[in-house]
């Protein structure tokens, strides 16, 4: 059983059993990414365990919301000791590009974002 996660926007996509769920996570990213998960395995009767391997979008895309998805994606690969794989740049067909990386037996163990451009932050106050 393959996931996939895309929170390059503020709808979070979620792709299992090469069916895509979608949902409109914006600013609670952070704190309901893992329940979407949850809810999405479960309603396809599956738990965590019965994982095999994660394919995620890298980017371009939302700063915060790369780091998220990315983050949850690396922690469950590497609490699960599943193979990761990460796919950027042309949007359209991301999941079937990676999940063709994981059928091939890649494994990049740990994915980091592709923002696009450079992360645009504020300075602190003096």
């Amino acid at each position: 059983m393959i996931l996939g996660i895309n929170t390059s926007s503020p709808v979070c996509e979620l792709y299992f059993n090469d069916k895509r769920y979608a949902k409109e996570l914006n600013r609670d990213m952070a704190k309901s990414i893992l329940a979407f998960i949850k809810e999405v395995i479960e309603e396809n009767g599956n738990n965590l365990n019965n994982l095999t391997g994660i394919c995620v979008f890298s980017g371009p895309g939302s700063f915060t919301g790369l780091r998220i998805g990315i983050t949850v994606a690396n922690s469950l690969a590497d609490g699960l000791n599943i193979p990761i794989v990460s796919v950027s740049g042309e949007y359209e067909n991301w999941y079937s590009s990676a999940k063709e990386k994981l059928l091939q037996g890649q494994n990049e163990k740990l994915v980091m974002p592709i923002y696009g451009k450079e992360a645009n932050i504020t300075k602190p106050r003096k």
